[in-house]
């Protein structure tokens, strides 16, 4: 009998991040409390979002703004990069948003570590790429991990595909 096997992978839907985007965008054209305060937010790359408002404050709260409409449409906000808001040109303030994809390897080793630390005899996990593979002859013992590492938070939203 083969192995059963899944991966672990680290996605965010873009499609669902571009629409995001977009429903803040349009919320604060229409917010009063946006009205005046050169509030915005565009994509900066592939996987860059830019806020930019008169005011700290400002930025912060098209943040919030964002975050709500992210968890609307079930995007981890694991997923997020961000500092505090920089000073930009004038009296503008601006914050980067980078949205992370893949597992680095850093991560990847932890994850590997404690499948192998805490999860069942006879489990194989290894990195491939921005994935780890798990492998067992024994499917519950698959699931076992799955919900090890569900537990576990490893600052990165976690999936499971490829289960076979």
């Amino acid at each position: 009998m083969a192995d059963s096997t899944f991966d672990v992978v680290s996605k965010v839907e873009q499609q669902e991040v571009d629409n995001a985007v977009n429903q803040t965008a349009k919320e604060i054209g229409q917010r009063f409390d946006f009205k005046g305060t050169g509030a915005s937010i565009t994509w900066k790359g592939a996987d860059a979002v830019e806020i930019g408002a008169n005011s700290d404050d400002r930025v912060r709260a098209v943040l919030d703004v964002f975050k709500e409409r992210l968890v609307k449409r079930s995007v981890s906000l694991k997923a997020l990069d961000h500092g505090d808001p920089q000073p930009a040109a004038g009296a503008a303030s601006r914050l980067l948003i980078s949205i992370r994809q893949g597992i680095d390897d850093e991560k990847a080793k932890a994850i590997v570590k404690r499948i192998k630390a805490d999860g069942p005899k006879g489990i194989h996990a290894q990195v491939q790429g921005d994935t780890v593979r798990v492998s067992s002859k024994k499917r519950d013992d698959l699931q076992t991990v799955i919900s090890l590492l569900r537990e576990a938070d490893f600052g990165i939203p976690l999936q499971f595909q490829n289960y076979r």
